[in-house]
């Protein structure tokens, strides 16, 4: 088993309350889906309608930056908030961990994780994409169809301003990682 598989089997052993979903998105959703390790201090929890607050705040108690988990561990537990993830609509989800017992663990599809990542592409995430698309786990026709997607999602939204460099990092996939052409993304034009 990889640490982060420990690492939320320990949160699941040490949970006090009633069954609870947590949603893995990141790098973290990709190492509970495939073999594939990267050093990161964090597993993001991504904040649905299931993480009540109350959840949240023993979520935190438990394995948050500081927490004893954290300091035996060298992972802690960061709450996303909905809203800020670059993610298709709807996202897919893959149950993970079915062993546990008062938690239910879902992490975020490969190719979403892959879109996602391209809000901020830094070394990292770069790192994380490269390694997916040389693991043949993200076919292209449908990141390119899943990112589409993601970009309706933003239309309308502040952050729609911000569609242009996603596009150039989803360009700079094809062309490095792909080895294939530019696909053309269609961008209102008062972005």
């Amino acid at each position: 088993m990889s640490a982060i598989h420990d690492f939320f089997g320990e949160i699941d052993d040490q949970w006090p309350g009633s069954q609870t979903r947590l949603s893995i998105i990141g790098c973290g959703a990709l190492m509970l889906q495939v073999d594939y390790e990267r050093g990161t201090k964090d597993g993001d929890v991504f904040e649905t309608l299931d993480l009540s607050a109350e959840a949240q705040t023993t979520l935190v108690k438990l394995a948050g930056p500081g927490s004893k988990l954290h300091t035996r561990r060298k992972l802690y537990i960061d709450i996303v908030r909905n809203g800020i993830p670059f993610l298709p609509h709807p996202p897919h989800w893959h149950r993970v961990l079915p062993t546990l017992q008062h938690l239910e663990i879902v992490a975020l599809d490969v190719v979403d994780v892959v879109v996602s990542k391209l809000i901020r592409f830094n070394a990292n995430d770069q790192s994380d994409v490269d390694a997916m698309v040389q693991r043949n786990l993200v076919p292209h026709a449908q990141l390119v169809k899943r990112f589409r997607s993601a970009v309706d999602a933003f239309l309308g939204d502040a952050r729609e301003q911000n569609l242009p460099k996603y596009v150039a990092n989803l360009h700079r996939v094809e062309r490095d990682m792909f080895g294939v052409d530019e696909t053309d993304i269609e961008l209102p034009s008062w972005i």
